[in-house]
């Protein structure tokens, strides 16, 4: 669309429809990591791979914080 010199805000609406439909894959993704991996991780026994698994939802959620 830039290269067709389309007007800004129909660009503007694309990009937003896009980053609202990654927005949705991101939600979606997380909750089925939340439901599995990071279940799975709390109630094992292991408790490095505990840490591991809250370290990188932090991680997550830190990095997104700063954009």
């Amino acid at each position: 669309m830039v290269d067709e010199d389309a007007y800004c805000i129909d660009i503007i609406q694309q990009v937003q429809a896009v980053q609202a439909a990654l927005n949705k894959i991101n939600t979606i993704l997380l909750d089925n990591h939340l439901k599995t991996c990071v279940t799975t991780a709390i109630q094992g026994d292991d408790p490095e791979q505990r840490e591991q698994m809250l370290s990188e939802l932090s991680a997550v959620f830190t990095a997104k914080s700063k954009l």
